[in-house]
Protein backbone atom coordinates (compact mmCIF):
# COMPACT_ATOMS: atom_id res chain seq x y z
CA UNK A 1 0.00 0.00 0.00
CA UNK A 2 2.80 2.51 0.74
CA UNK A 3 5.28 1.67 -2.39
CA UNK A 4 2.88 4.04 -5.08
CA UNK A 5 3.02 6.99 -2.20
CA UNK A 6 6.60 6.38 -1.63
CA UNK A 7 7.04 5.88 -5.53
CA UNK A 8 5.12 9.19 -6.48
CA UNK A 9 8.05 11.31 -4.21
CA UNK A 10 8.75 13.09 -6.87
CA UNK A 11 5.48 14.16 -8.40
CA UNK A 12 4.21 17.73 -7.48
CA UNK A 13 0.41 17.61 -6.07
CA UNK A 14 -1.86 18.84 -7.84
CA UNK A 15 -2.69 22.06 -5.65
CA UNK A 16 0.19 22.87 -5.88
CA UNK A 17 0.95 22.27 -9.48
CA UNK A 18 -2.61 24.73 -10.24
CA UNK A 19 -0.88 27.34 -8.38
CA UNK A 20 2.09 27.73 -10.01
CA UNK A 21 0.74 27.60 -13.32
CA UNK A 22 -1.37 29.69 -12.35
CA UNK A 23 1.39 32.30 -11.93
CA UNK A 24 3.15 34.58 -13.58
CA UNK A 25 6.40 37.08 -13.07
CA UNK A 26 8.82 37.16 -10.27
CA UNK A 27 6.93 34.86 -7.32
CA UNK A 28 10.30 34.34 -5.24
CA UNK A 29 8.65 33.42 -1.76
CA UNK A 30 6.00 30.96 -3.09
CA UNK A 31 8.72 29.01 -5.45
CA UNK A 32 10.59 28.93 -2.51
CA UNK A 33 7.87 27.27 -0.30
CA UNK A 34 7.17 25.02 -3.07
CA UNK A 35 10.76 23.52 -3.48
CA UNK A 36 11.15 23.21 0.15
CA UNK A 37 8.13 21.21 0.77
CA UNK A 38 8.96 19.55 -1.92
CA UNK A 39 12.86 18.17 -0.07
CA UNK A 40 11.26 17.74 3.12
CA UNK A 41 8.80 15.62 1.69
CA UNK A 42 10.48 14.30 -1.09
CA UNK A 43 11.13 10.20 0.30
CA UNK A 44 13.54 9.03 -2.21
CA UNK A 45 15.85 12.52 -1.22
CA UNK A 46 15.42 11.83 2.22
CA UNK A 47 16.45 8.15 1.94
CA UNK A 48 19.16 8.95 -0.40
CA UNK A 49 20.71 11.66 2.27
CA UNK A 50 19.93 9.09 5.32
CA UNK A 51 22.25 6.72 3.15
CA UNK A 52 24.77 9.50 2.98
CA UNK A 53 25.26 10.47 6.26
CA UNK A 54 24.71 6.87 8.22
CA UNK A 55 27.90 6.61 9.25
CA UNK A 56 29.33 10.43 8.60
CA UNK A 57 30.60 11.30 12.36
CA UNK A 58 32.75 14.43 11.94
CA UNK A 59 30.90 17.90 10.72
CA UNK A 60 33.19 19.12 7.85
CA UNK A 61 32.61 15.69 5.92
CA UNK A 62 29.16 15.87 6.29
CA UNK A 63 29.52 19.26 4.66
CA UNK A 64 31.68 18.03 2.15
CA UNK A 65 29.25 15.38 1.15
CA UNK A 66 26.03 16.99 1.18
CA UNK A 67 27.29 19.86 -0.95
CA UNK A 68 28.44 17.21 -4.10
CA UNK A 69 25.23 16.70 -3.50
CA UNK A 70 23.55 19.95 -3.43
CA UNK A 71 25.78 21.06 -6.62
CA UNK A 72 24.93 17.76 -8.52
CA UNK A 73 21.38 18.33 -8.00
CA UNK A 74 21.33 22.14 -8.69
CA UNK A 75 23.09 21.90 -12.12
CA UNK A 76 20.56 19.71 -13.61
CA UNK A 77 17.21 21.07 -11.83
CA UNK A 78 18.23 24.70 -13.19
CA UNK A 79 19.75 23.20 -16.39
CA UNK A 80 16.95 20.90 -17.37
CA UNK A 81 14.28 23.31 -16.96
CA UNK A 82 15.69 26.03 -18.16
CA UNK A 83 16.88 23.93 -21.61
CA UNK A 84 13.69 22.06 -21.26
CA UNK A 85 15.66 18.73 -21.38
CA UNK A 86 13.53 16.16 -22.79
CA UNK A 87 14.21 12.78 -20.44
CA UNK A 88 11.64 9.70 -19.41
CA UNK A 89 10.72 10.61 -15.61
CA UNK A 90 10.25 6.84 -15.20
CA UNK A 91 13.99 6.16 -16.39
CA UNK A 92 14.97 8.87 -14.32
CA UNK A 93 13.57 8.09 -11.00
CA UNK A 94 14.49 4.40 -11.46
CA UNK A 95 17.90 5.71 -11.44
CA UNK A 96 17.06 7.55 -8.54
CA UNK A 97 15.77 4.42 -6.55
CA UNK A 98 19.04 2.31 -7.55
CA UNK A 99 21.00 5.27 -6.05
CA UNK A 100 19.24 4.18 -2.73
CA UNK A 101 20.55 0.86 -3.18
CA UNK A 102 24.00 1.93 -4.50
CA UNK A 103 24.09 3.91 -1.11
CA UNK A 104 23.11 1.16 1.30
CA UNK A 105 24.92 -1.71 -0.37
CA UNK A 106 28.25 0.76 -0.43
CA UNK A 107 26.86 1.48 3.64
CA UNK A 108 27.58 -2.59 4.35
CA UNK A 109 30.90 -3.04 2.66
CA UNK A 110 29.74 -4.97 -0.19
CA UNK A 111 31.16 -3.36 -3.17
CA UNK A 112 34.39 -4.23 -1.30
CA UNK A 113 33.52 -7.50 0.01
CA UNK A 114 31.60 -8.97 -3.27
CA UNK A 115 33.38 -7.03 -6.45
CA UNK A 116 36.48 -6.02 -4.90
CA UNK A 117 36.50 -2.54 -5.70
CA UNK A 118 34.71 0.82 -4.85
CA UNK A 119 33.95 3.99 -6.77
CA UNK A 120 35.33 7.05 -4.63
CA UNK A 121 31.82 7.90 -2.77
CA UNK A 122 32.45 11.37 -3.06
CA UNK A 123 31.93 11.10 -6.95
CA UNK A 124 29.21 8.76 -6.42
CA UNK A 125 27.17 11.25 -4.28
CA UNK A 126 27.86 13.99 -7.17
CA UNK A 127 26.73 12.16 -9.76
CA UNK A 128 23.45 10.58 -8.07
CA UNK A 129 23.23 14.68 -6.93
CA UNK A 130 22.92 15.03 -10.62
CA UNK A 131 20.12 12.48 -10.98
CA UNK A 132 18.23 13.77 -8.45
CA UNK A 133 18.18 17.31 -9.98
CA UNK A 134 16.97 15.68 -13.13
CA UNK A 135 14.39 14.00 -12.00
CA UNK A 136 12.53 17.26 -10.21
CA UNK A 137 13.22 18.99 -13.81
CA UNK A 138 11.26 16.51 -15.46
CA UNK A 139 8.35 17.08 -13.27
CA UNK A 140 8.59 20.76 -13.27
CA UNK A 141 9.11 20.38 -17.21
CA UNK A 142 5.09 18.82 -16.76
CA UNK A 143 3.46 22.19 -15.40
CA UNK A 144 2.77 25.05 -17.66
CA UNK A 145 5.36 27.67 -15.95
CA UNK A 146 5.24 30.98 -17.36
CA UNK A 147 8.48 31.93 -19.01
CA UNK A 148 8.42 35.36 -17.36
CA UNK A 149 11.26 35.44 -14.82
CA UNK A 150 11.33 31.75 -15.02
CA UNK A 151 15.08 32.08 -13.97
CA UNK A 152 14.55 34.05 -10.62
CA UNK A 153 11.84 31.78 -10.39
CA UNK A 154 14.04 28.57 -10.34
CA UNK A 155 17.11 29.82 -8.23
CA UNK A 156 14.11 30.62 -6.03
CA UNK A 157 12.57 26.78 -6.23
CA UNK A 158 16.18 25.79 -5.44
CA UNK A 159 16.98 28.02 -2.49
CA UNK A 160 14.21 26.59 -1.63
CA UNK A 161 14.92 23.06 -1.90
CA UNK A 162 18.40 23.51 -0.12
CA UNK A 163 16.42 25.60 3.07
CA UNK A 164 14.02 22.13 2.88
CA UNK A 165 17.11 20.24 2.70
CA UNK A 166 19.10 21.62 5.66
CA UNK A 167 15.87 21.11 7.45
CA UNK A 168 15.46 17.53 6.92
CA UNK A 169 19.45 16.71 6.99
CA UNK A 170 19.33 18.64 10.76
CA UNK A 171 16.47 16.08 12.02
CA UNK A 172 18.22 13.26 10.29
CA UNK A 173 21.78 14.03 11.37
CA UNK A 174 20.28 14.49 15.31
CA UNK A 175 18.83 10.90 15.14
CA UNK A 176 21.49 8.78 13.98
CA UNK A 177 23.56 10.71 16.69
CA UNK A 178 21.41 9.67 19.10
CA UNK A 179 21.37 6.12 17.76
CA UNK A 180 24.72 5.74 17.61
CA UNK A 181 25.04 6.23 21.64
CA UNK A 182 22.94 2.83 21.98
CA UNK A 183 25.26 -0.84 22.24
CA UNK A 184 23.97 -2.44 19.14
CA UNK A 185 24.18 0.43 16.88
CA UNK A 186 26.50 -1.99 14.78
CA UNK A 187 24.28 -4.92 14.36
CA UNK A 188 21.18 -2.72 13.57
CA UNK A 189 23.05 -0.70 11.29
CA UNK A 190 23.80 -3.56 8.41
CA UNK A 191 19.40 -4.12 9.27
CA UNK A 192 19.33 -0.61 8.44
CA UNK A 193 20.74 -0.44 5.60
CA UNK A 194 19.82 -3.66 4.05
CA UNK A 195 16.39 -2.15 4.54
CA UNK A 196 17.48 1.18 2.85
CA UNK A 197 18.61 -1.38 -0.29
CA UNK A 198 14.28 -3.18 0.03
CA UNK A 199 13.28 0.52 -0.04
CA UNK A 200 15.10 1.67 -3.38
CA UNK A 201 14.35 -1.49 -5.01
CA UNK A 202 11.13 -0.89 -4.37
CA UNK A 203 10.90 2.50 -6.00
CA UNK A 204 13.35 1.44 -8.42
CA UNK A 205 10.44 -1.46 -9.68
CA UNK A 206 7.73 0.39 -9.20
CA UNK A 207 8.77 3.36 -11.72
CA UNK A 208 10.53 0.48 -13.68
CA UNK A 209 7.30 -0.61 -14.69
CA UNK A 210 5.62 2.63 -14.94
CA UNK A 211 8.38 2.91 -17.87
CA UNK A 212 7.37 0.01 -19.19
CA UNK A 213 3.72 -0.09 -19.35
CA UNK A 214 2.82 3.67 -19.03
Amino acid sequence: MLVPMIAAAHNISGANARFVEGLSGTAVVPFMYLGAKHMVTGYDHLLYLLGVVFFLRRFKDIILYVSLFTLGHSITLMTGVLAEWSVNAYLVDTIIGLSVVYKGFENINGFKQVFRFQIDPRAAVFIFGLCHGLGLATKLQDLSLSRDSLVINMLSFNVGVEIGQAIALACIVVVLGLWRQQSDFQRQAFMANTTLMSLGFMLAGYQFAGYLWA
